[in-house]
C-alpha cells in the first residue's frame, strides 16, 4: 500500500512492518528524501538509516512532544505529516538557505552544488567529498596543465548549518601522461566526467603498495581519451561500475608530474594527506552504521565554479 492508503486505514507500523511492505517503504523514503533527511535512492529497504531519518522527521515535527505514541513508529499523524508537509516548512531546516551562505570557498562550493541540484549532506559528521579541477589550495585558479597535481580534494562538513572545510589536499582528477599514452583500456584513458556520483566504499587499492582507499562500486561516467590529447572535448562517454576508478594516494610524487600515480583515479598527492582524508571519511555517521555505505563524490571544474560564484 502507499502512504495515502496507510493513512486512510489508520494503521500503525513498526520499522520492521514498514520494511515488509516495499511500496509503503519506498513511499516513506521518497518523502524523507524530498525533505533532505535521507539520501536517495528509495530502494524499499527500510533499515536503520531509513528508521533514523523517520525518527528525525518526527522529532523535527514535534511528534516527540505530544502523546501520539508514534515516536519510532509510522502512525496516522506521522503519515499525514509525511503527505502534507512542504520541504520549505521551517521546521524541516536544515534545508540549504543560499542567502545564509557567505563568500568562503566552502559556501561557494555548496552554492554551486545547490545550483546543479547535487545531493548535499547537511548534518554534522556527514561529509561532502568534492574535487575541484584546476584550483590551488588558496582557492585561486591555475592553468590546469596536464600531468600535474594541480587539482583539489576537499571535505566539507556542516557545523550549525554553516559549511566548513575540514580537509583540503593537493590532488588530481585526471590520468597522467604515462597512462594517457599507454592506456590500460583500448578505448582510451579514462577521465572522469564532471558531476556527482554515489559510487565509492571503503576498501583497499593497489597491489605493489596496498592501502585503504575509497574503491568504486557504483556507476560513474568517464571520457575516453582515444586521441590522447589529455582533454575531454569530443571524447566518447563510457559508463560502468567496474572501471576501478578509486580514490587513493599518489605516492608522494612531486606536484609537477603525476607519473604512474593515476590511470584515471581521483588521487590525493601524498600518503599522509590521504590517510588523513580516510580518517575523516571513516568518522561519517553513515559509514559508522554501515561499513558498505556508498559515498557521494562531486567533481567540479574550477573555472566554472569561479565564473558562477566568484570570490569577490
Amino acid at each position: 500500500m502507499d502512504l495515502y492508503e496507510f493513512f486512510k486505514a489508520k494503521l500503525e507500523f513498526s520499522p520492521e512492518a514498514i520494511n515488509e511492505d516495499k511500496e509503503l517503504a519506498k513511499h516513506v523514503q521518497k518523502a524523507l528524501i524530498w525533505f533532505n533527511l535521507l539520501e536517495p535512492p528509495a530502494d524499499g529497504k527500510f533499515w536503520s538509516i531509513s528508521t533514523g531519518a523517520l525518527l528525525e522527521f518526527q522529532k523535527l515535527m514535534s511528534l516527540d512532544d505530544s502523546n501520539t505514541g508514534e515516536l519510532g513508529f509510522l502512525g496516522p499523524k506521522t503519515a499525514k505529516l509525511l503527505i502534507e508537509t512542504s520541504p520549505d516548512d521551517p521546521r524541516l531546516n536544515p534545508q540549504v538557505n543560499l542567502g545564509a551562505l557567505d563568500n568562503s570557498l566552502a559556501s561557494r562550493i555548496i552554492k554551486y552544488m545547490k545550483q546543479k541540484n547535487y545531493y548535499i549532506s547537511l548534518k554534522s559528521r556527514e561529509y561532502n567529498i568534492v574535487y575541484i579541477e584546476g584550483m590551488n589550495p588558496n582557492g585561486t585558479l591555475n592553468p590546469d596543465a596536464p600531468d600535474k597535481f594541480n587539482d583539489l580534494r576537499i571535505v566539507i562538513e556542516f557545523d550549525n548549518r554553516k559549511p566548513e572545510i575540514v580537509g583540503i589536499w593537493e590532488a588530481t582528477t585526471e590520468p597522467g601522461r604515462h597512462y594517457t599514452v599507454n592506456p590500460m583500456n583500448p578505448k582510451g584513458a579514462a577521465r572522469i566526467e564532471f558531476g556527482q556520483y554515489k559510487a565509492w566504499k571503503v576498501g583497499i587499492h593497489g597491489n605493489a603498495e596496498p592501502h585503504e582507499a575509497l574503491v568504486q562500486r557504483g556507476d560513474i561516467t568517464v571520457c575516453r581519451d582515444l586521441n590522447k590529447d589529455m582533454m575531454r572535448t569530443g571524447d566518447r562517454r563510457d559508463t560502468n561500475n567496474n572501471f576501478a576508478i578509486n580514490q587513493h594516494y599518489g605516492y608522494d610524487y612531486p606536484r609537477k608530474s603525476i607519473q604512474k600515480a593515476s590511470a584515471g583515479c581521483l588521487v590525493g598527492r601524498t600518503r599522509q594527506g590521504h590517510r588523513d582524508f580516510m580518517a575523516i571519511i571513516k568518522q561519517d555517521r553513515r559509514y559508522q552504521k554501515n561499513e558498505n555505505y556508498l559515498f557521494y563524490t562531486t567533481i567540479i571544474p574550477g573555472d566554472d565554479l569561479v565564473q558562477k560564484f566568484p570570490s569577490s
